[in-house]
């Protein structure tokens, strides 16, 4: 379910629908005439910023001219559903896949015995959204631009290839179905894909950080593309960075992550050090430290998986990266 649902409505019958909606969905309700004085542009700009989904219990007009400012990428916009007073229609009209309007729509219609109108072509056809596949599989759309030629390619007919580095259980739907590449039209993966294919980042990547006292923000970035070009990795597959907790008020390494959008994840020299495995040992970080490496024993720490890319170095910075376990499957809509 979503996160976090921000509801409004505009009339007392609305505000009762809110209510038993609220009470089932979680989030916050608002009501334009009970919460007065209330702005509708001042409750959309911030809820615009903060929730996870926003719903309108009115006009769908009302919706459409307060969120028009605020729209700007189906990667990043919150999905948005409009259910009217009585409950009876629940229309998703922003971000549908991949904010999860459309399966948030669903939900809300099934609970109010209403009808969910869904309006994307790939849902009204019943064919395979890879959009949607990547909001289930927990991936990053890297170039929402492509998405268009994908649904496109498949509403025609017309097989999809899809590729990557993890193999998919169970079998593909209709007009799907899987290559070794490079004629990928799809591909899932942590690294960069030859081609032009819709690439799909899954969000299992930690990136294990070394450096020493006083390293600056800017020597921190640069070792960090450095190292994204040398492993040919995806920055938006990183969910995390890990460290040793010595670094864990380190302001070059915290406005790092601040800009990276990364929570930076600390573990003791005696836990880094109790993690099984083969590590690029350094005397001088033992002595330093407490254990032998940093950035690959943290990165497999904080991921609980296993190493991707060993351990680079760059003015003074060490980085390194380990992928939690992950698997894919077929399944793209919420069942």
């Amino acid at each position: 379910m979503t996160a976090s649902i921000a509801f409004v409505s505009f009339t007392d019958r609305g505000a009762k629908l809110a209510e038993r909606l609220q009470g089932e969905f979680g989030g916050n309700a608002s009501n334009a005439r009970r919460d007065a004085p209330f702005s509708l542009a001042a409750w959309t700009a911030e809820s615009f910023a903060s929730a996870d989904a926003l719903v309108f219990i009115g006009a769908a007009g009302i919706a459409v001219r307060a969120i028009a400012p605020h729209v700007r990428s189906k990667t990043t916009d919150p999905a948005v559903v409009v259910v009217d007073e009585a409950g009876r229609f629940v229309i998703p009209i922003l971000s549908g896949h991949l904010g999860g309007a459309n399966a948030l729509a669903r939900k809300l219609a099934a609970f109010c015995g209403g009808t969910a109108v869904i309006t994307t072509a790939t849902d009204i056809n019943n064919r395979f959204a890879a959009d949607e596949w990547a909001k289930r599989q927990n991936c990053t759309v890297v170039n929402p631009e492509r998405i268009k030629a994908v649904s496109g390619k498949i509403l025609e007919g017309r097989t999809v290839f899809v590729g990557g580095e993890f193999p998919v259980s169970g079998t593909p739907p209709e007009g799907v179905a899987w290559t070794d590449g490079p004629d990928w039209d799809v591909y899932c993966g942590v690294r960069r894909p030859v081609g032009t294919p819709l690439h799909l980042a899954p969000k299992i990547a930690v990136l294990g950080v070394g450096c020493r006292r006083g390293t600056r923000l800017e020597t921190l970035e640069a070792a960090f593309l450095q190292f994204l070009d040398a492993e040919n990795l995806c920055a938006e597959s990183i969910c995390a960075a890990a460290s040793i907790d010595l670094k864990k008020d380190e302001p070059g390494l915290l406005a790092f992550c601040k800009s990276c959008g990364l929570p930076l994840k600390t573990a003791s020299a005696e836990a880094l050090a109790a993690i099984p495995g083969t590590f690029a040992a350094s005397e001088f970080v033992q002595r330093t430290t407490g254990v032998d490496n940093v950035c690959e024993r943290s990165a497999v720490w904080a991921s609980g998986g296993v190493l991707a890319a060993k351990k680079r170095a760059w003015n003074g910075v060490t980085l390194a990266l380990a992928l939690s376990p992950y698997g894919l499957d077929w399944r793209w809509q919420n069942e």
